[in-house]
């Protein structure tokens, strides 16, 4: 028999047990007054007591409404209700009616080194396989065995499409025996950035949580290059969640000097090309993840205007700034591939169906051209130098050139915040889940921190920084409007930030290599739906120089 005292002294324990079990499903579950205090001091506002006492029972209603949302799933590829529209008022975009044909010749000849077809253009590759010197079979081999020679060094690659591309390959080599030929692209190989799906191989995202992720969809813009006869060898790099250069399986290499980084976050698709392991490749960029690797790794690449390129089967991280585009050797490979990949998508209702009005032998003097000539000379990188150079080339093809300046009274350190909020929303369950805890990078630059953080943004300044992104929508065009293509460094001042955000379109264009023998760059800027203007200007100053044949050495 148990005496009344250890009763009383039982009972009391169990009502402790009880109290704290609550107590921890309380804390788990709500909050206080208290809390909302402590979220006031990080949005910068305070209420009075009263008004506390108002908001108090209206803020748990909202938690309770937070919790309904979370029970129901949301696909990958559900777009939110609200879109953005890059046009500023009483825009009407220049573009021309005609399509470029593009004309392969008949008198490229195989190198007496078979390396160095590894640095061929898709025209004179086309022109190897057109003529029949050279098989699709032959060639996709090729390429293979060169990731497989040096991605150990590079780590450009998450997958080899092998068991894909040799079938196709195959297939395109069929074709060609039975007199059908698809065009330029009939037989290239050719990769992609892995946010890009392609259904029987994983989608890793280039993440820790996601390496074994299989979805059952193929990008459109995959599907639009098979079309075309182009054979998928590779699913390359992609910086963990579009962040950086660094994956689940290590950090891609620049191959112009291993010791660095090849810029992210499309770091693979610009290793890759650059080393010669692909002919080109599509990358993706929110705020300069084409536009920095292609620049690192010394090769050409192109941002679309948003909205040109289809996104469906590609990751979102932001849906009001993500573009896809080309990462090639030259400015006529980018053309080539973008004028296959872009057009309407009825799976992405951002698209447009606004020919590319791209004609390669217009007379390039024609076009009205500005110039950054304050942000060059304020220049601190290494770009600058070769940057003038690039300047004075212009001048000298007889490009007239007028001094401009970008938009400068803007909030642009509130601009992060509509990328956050966006990435925030698409990665909830991730951050929610806790799994975000397993990515590699965990330091306060990272992407991890980044989604953590971004549950912090207030929809109020979500909604106020896209205000200010129309004022600056309306403030860029005022500044282009009267000109096709303005020539700007590709880094230390505000145009990457400001482009991204107002979807205008542009090339990263190689001017050379800086004292220490890298890659450096500048950057074109073109109006809404007109690549064409910086694609023919681009285009001369490549035919004016050298520096798009320069290539890494020991590849």
């Amino acid at each position: 028999m148990h005496s009344p005292k250890r009763k009383i002294w039982a009972l009391l324990l169990f009502s402790i047990v009880i109290f704290l079990t609550g107590a921890c499903k309380k804390e788990k579950n709500s909050f206080s007054k208290e809390d909302v205090k402590g979220a006031e001091k990080l949005i910068g506002i305070e209420f009075s007591k009263n008004n506390m006492d108002t908001l108090y029972p209206y803020l748990q209603e909202n938690r309770a409404g937070f919790d309904s949302l979370r029970k129901y799933p949301l696909d990958n590829e559900v777009f939110p209700a609200v879109r953005f529209d890059p046009l500023p008022r009483n825009f009407v975009p220049r573009i021309q009616d005609d399509f470029p044909v593009w004309e392969v010749p008949s008198d490229v000849e195989l190198p007496k080194q078979t390396s160095a077809l590894a640095f061929y253009t898709i025209t004179q590759l086309a022109s190897l396989i057109k003529n029949k010197k050279i098989t699709s079979l032959e060639l996709t081999e090729f390429f293979i065995e060169r990731i497989k020679k040096y991605d150990s060094v590079l780590q450009s690659t998450i997958t080899i499409t092998e068991e894909l591309a040799l079938k196709q390959a195959k297939k395109m080599d069929q074709e060609l025996a039975n007199g059908k030929y698809r065009g330029i692209l009939h037989g290239i190989p050719y990769g992609v950035k892995d946010l890009m799906a392609v259904e029987g191989y994983k989608t890793t995202w280039g993440a820790e949580p996601y390496k074994n992720q299989e979805l059952a969809v193929t990008a459109t813009v995959v599907e639009k290059l098979q079309t075309a006869g182009g054979v998928l060898i590779a699913k390359l790099v992609s910086g963990s969640l579009a962040r950086g250069d660094v994956w689940f399986g290590g950090k891609t290499k620049n191959p112009w000097d291993v010791e660095e980084g090849a810029s992210g976050s499309s770091a693979g698709s610009g290793s890759a090309t650059s080393a010669g392991l692909v002919p080109f490749a599509l990358g993706t960029e929110t705020l300069g993840s084409i536009t920095s690797p292609s620049t690192k790794n010394g090769i050409t690449g192109l941002r679309p205007t948003y909205g040109r390129v289809s996104r469906h089967g590609v990751m979102p991280l932001s849906w009001s700034m993500d573009k896809v585009g080309p990462m090639a050797r030259t400015v006529e490979d980018c053309a080539i591939v973008y004028s296959i990949i872009l057009g309407e998508d009825p799976k992405d209702q951002t698209t447009t169906n606004l020919d590319f009005g791209f004609d390669p032998k217009k007379d390039f003097k024609s076009l009205r051209v500005a110039y950054l000539k304050e942000d060059i000379e304020k220049d601190t990188t290494e770009h600058k130098e070769n940057l003038k150079k690039a300047v004075e080339t212009f001048k000298n093809i007889g490009v007239d050139l007028t001094e401009i300046e970008l938009p400068t009274a803007i909030p642009f350190k509130s601009f992060d915040i509509i990328l956050r909020a966006e990435a925030g929303a698409f990665f909830d369950d991730l951050v929610r889940s806790g799994a975000v805890d397993s990515m590699v990078e965990q330091d306060q630059k990272s992407r991890a921190n980044s989604l953590r953080q971004s549950r912090f943004i207030p929809a109020v300044e979500y909604i106020q920084a896209n205000r200010h992104r129309q004022v600056l929508i309306e403030q860029m065009h005022d500044v282009i409007k009267d000109f096709d293509v303005i020539i700007s460094p590709t880094f230390g001042n505000k145009q990457l930030l400001i482009t991204n955000l107002t979807g205008h379109p542009v090339i990263s264009v190689p001017t050379g290599l800086d004292d220490e023998k890298h890659p450096t760059s500048m950057t074109l800027v073109g109006n809404l739906y007109d690549e064409a203007s910086i694609l023919l200007l681009a285009k001369a100053f490549q035919e004016a120089t050298a520096f798009d044949e320069l290539h890494p050495e020991g590849y």
